[in-house]
């Protein structure tokens, strides 16, 4: 049949940039921005893999965040966007299938970036200074609502010259915050809980040397921490998977980071719960934390379901890929694509580890002073320490019976217990003592020794 019109099938601009910002939020897209300053980090350092043996040195390498509720800024100098890559490819609204991927970088789609600056307002400029035969700059001033107010199919942005920053490196400022926005960097609360993921998420890169401050304040990397003793030991293991002719290799931990609570009632106040569960990390980044859902397996395949018996467990499975795009992340690059034939085959032995920690704290509970005495000779590893072990190693405990408990309380005078104290002769004696040592001299007299 011959063709007699076309049908107009092209997305509007609005529509485009309210679906693509939609679904992430503020933190996110910072954390958007912060991938692809370490990216230009790792790159100048040669794009290598991250694992838990290489020894990079990021020291040189910072990345500055100002935030209020008039202006967000980030600036970094990890080497800038050169003149060619603006023009070519990134500006575009998803990656080309022309353009090759970084080695081992954190960016998949190509969106980070144009997604976070059009969350957060409508005035935005970004400038890129790098090295071609010394420094070269460029600036992208973008007003969005011009942008979006323009009925045509030129989705373009002008590149314009500017002055060179300090270092080779990016700076984005957007001005006229949306009200939300404004409202979320105006909250301390929101500053202090960015500050906490960065150091968490970040962990990683941080303790290799990078520099992540927020309002010139540097974020402090979480150390992670697992203990050893002669009865426990992290097991630690890796191995390569083939996935769509690519490689990834797959790093995995688990053992203890704590010892588990006194108390397993689901209401007891702990601390150290935000560090439990199982982390996920692609490509050096943590992208699920401290997880205890059926993402890590939880509640699934006869796993039993997370409870704060398990508190004091921490498990890691590190995911390695020269192309990011075999990783299993999803698009926020805040969870994990379940369906990733890779990430599946990890599974079961993050099942073991989780089951072998479940059991030990069932078996704690009915030989609690000989768990004490042993984990109390247990002492803190970084996790580069933990050494190859396929298994984690947990002591295995003979249950003793639980001898029923009963609690006196009676009242006396102050006087006659002090006079009572000075009679077994030490006047120091508390109450409890007294109370102890008077029962303990007429149980023997009238019940005998035991």
């Amino acid at each position: 049949m011959p063709i007699i019109a076309k049908a107009d099938a092209n997305p509007t601009k609005a529509f485009f940039v309210r679906m693509i910002t939609r679904d992430i939020t503020l933190e996110d897209c910072i954390l958007d921005l912060i991938d692809n300053s370490v990216d230009g980090a790792w790159q100048l350092l040669g794009g290598a893999p991250m694992s838990l043996d290489d020894n990079s040195d990021l020291s040189n390498y910072c990345i500055r965040i100002s935030l209020s509720e008039d202006q967000f800024e980030i600036r970094d100098n990890c080497g800038g966007i050169t003149l060619d890559e603006a023009s070519e490819y990134a500006f575009t609204f998803g990656r080309k299938d022309e353009v090759g991927e970084e080695d081992y970088s954190i960016g998949v789609y190509g969106i980070g970036m144009k997604r976070a600056i059009f969350k957060m307002g409508s005035e935005i400029q970004i400038t890129s200074t790098y090295k071609d035969n010394g420094k070269k700059s460029f600036k992208v001033p973008i007003d969005v609502n011009n942008w979006l107010a323009k009925e045509d199919r030129n989705w373009d942005f002008d590149l314009e010259s500017a002055d060179n920053l300090t270092e080779p490196g990016v700076r984005i400022v957007v001005n006229k915050l949306n009200e939300d926005t404004s409202s979320s960097f105006s909250s301390p609360a929101f500053i202090q809980n960015l500050r906490r993921t960065i150091s968490r998420d970040y962990a990683l890169h941080l303790a290799r040397g990078l520099v992540v401050s927020i309002n010139n304040e540097p974020v402090v990397g979480w150390q992670i921490r697992m203990l050893l003793g002669d009865a426990f030991a992290p097991m630690r293991q890796d191995y390569v998977e083939i996935v769509d002719g690519g490689s990834v290799r797959v790093e995995m931990l688990a053992g203890m980071a704590a010892a588990p609570p006194e108390s397993s009632e689901p209401d007891v106040d702990d601390r150290r719960e935000d560090r439990n569960g199982w982390y996920v990390v692609c490509n050096g980044r943590i992208v699920v934390a401290a997880d205890k859902t059926s993402i890590t397996g939880w509640g699934t395949d006869g796993w039993p379901q997370w409870h704060p018996q398990y508190s004091g467990f921490i498990g890691l499975v590190m995911f390695t890929a020269q192309a990011a795009k075999l990783l299993p992340l999803t698009t926020t690059k805040r969870s994990v694509d379940s369906s990733s034939g890779v990430y599946r085959k990890a599974k079961p032995a993050m099942r073991e580890a989780s089951k072998a920690w479940i059991a030990y704290t069932n078996e704690r509970k009915q030989a609690l002073p000989e768990a004490r005495r042993l984990e109390a000779h247990t002492q803190p590893i970084s996790i580069r320490e933990v050494t190859r072990r396929e298994s984690v190693s947990l002591p295995s405990l003979i249950a003793r019976p639980v001898i029923p408990m009963a609690n006196i309380s009676y009242t006396v005078s102050r006087d006659r217990v002090r006079l009572l104290a000075q009679a077994y002769g030490n006047i120091n004696f508390s109450y409890k003592d007294v109370g102890v040592r008077s029962f303990e001299d007429a149980y023997s007299e009238l019940v005998g020794d035991e």
